[in-house]
């Protein structure tokens, strides 16, 4: 009968030997359909903070204009930072920028923008394309779950501490808050 420390030395070795049969690299080429997910998710990564900005300039937002500008270069610089740190291997074993991901911080930062600046009317779209971004990125062997999502976090980071709400032309706030016996409805004016 083995004690229970050796059993437990067994597992540890057979679990690390899994983690390093799962980060071995995948070298296969892509099929055709996985080539234009990963082509179409790029070009949905640039699309995002263009759009982003298209919505904060037909609003005639300057404020959210340079909002985005700012925490989409924040965004995008700290990755960029990160990945020539972080030393990891890509997937597909190309090279060891994996890291995290720039395609989808580039993404996160308009999505992330039009969440804070506009709310979840606007942010919530945004959201699914950069996660369709995120998926388009790992099919296509260039990152991994966690690279796509430090680079959301990152993003969503900073627009957080740098991006305010938008203030409405006449200042009028409302919203929706529960109550114990029901609803309560909060109409605000600010001068």
């Amino acid at each position: 009968m083995r004690s229970s420390g050796a059993t437990a030395f067994a597992a540890f070795v057979m679990l690390c030997g899994q983690q390093a049969f799962a980060f071995t690299p995948n070298k296969t080429p892509l099929s055709s359909t996985e080539k234009k997910i990963e082509n179409l998710g790029t070009g949905i990564a640039i699309a995002l903070p263009v759009v982003a900005g298209g919505i904060a300039y037909y609003k005639k937002d300057k404020v959210g204009v340079a909002q985005l500008l700012v925490e989409t270069a924040m965004t995008v610089g700290t990755v960029y930072a990160l990945k020539n740190i972080v030393r990891e291997q890509r997937p597909d074993g190309s090279d060891f920028h994996s890291f995290p991901s720039e395609t989808t911080a580039l993404a996160a930062s308009g999505s992330s923008f039009l969440w804070r600046r506009y709310g979840w009317e606007y942010g919530l779209p945004a959201f699914a394309a950069t996660q369709f971004v995120s998926y388009s990125r790992i099919q296509a062997h260039q990152h991994r779950w966690y690279d796509t999502l430090a680079s959301s976090g990152i993003a969503a980071g900073y627009a957080y501490v740098l991006g305010t709400p938008f203030k409405k032309r006449y200042n009028v706030e409302t919203s929706v808050e529960p109550a114990p016996d029901g609803a309560m409805i909060r109409l605000s004016y600010q001068w």
